[in-house]
């Protein structure tokens, strides 16, 4: 169950994984990290928004849709979280503990770049690919 830390909902990595697996969920779930940091390690299926780049998108993205951002330790995912939130985004998680966490409870690792949504960003591009 979320659990409210810091005015922002967080979700476990058991969370994140069930929301994964479940094909029929219309939960969003975008990693902020850097390029390198996802090539080296990443949810499989998920998209890559460098959070530097995320506020840029946000105009494009549906505030009625539910959406949780995953980082390396949560940290990031976390501002990008309490931002959209703060932005009329009311459905928004933070992976608590982030990738380090979801390794340490031995979910898979995916390994490769990503593929470039950025230039060309089409809010479509942020459906998981059903298996």
């Amino acid at each position: 169950m979320a659990q409210i830390i810091e005015g922002v909902s967080h979700i476990s990595s058991q969370e994140l994984q069930d929301i994964v697996s479940d094909t029929s969920s219309p939960i969003i779930i975008i990693d902020v990290r850097e390029p390198e940091e996802y090539e080296a390690g990443h949810i499989d299926g998920l998209p890559l928004i460098p959070m530097g780049e995320i506020a840029d998108l946000m105009d494009r993205l549906d505030p009625s849709k539910e959406y949780v951002f995953v980082c390396r330790s949560g940290r990031r995912s976390y501002e990008v979280a309490k931002f959209f939130g703060n932005n009329g985004f009311e459905r928004v998680h933070n992976h608590l503990g982030g990738m380090l966490n979801w390794e340490q409870q031995g979910h898979d690792i995916a390994f490769g770049p990503a593929e470039d949504i950025i230039e060309n960003f089409k809010p479509e591009q942020l459906e998981r690919k059903r298996g």
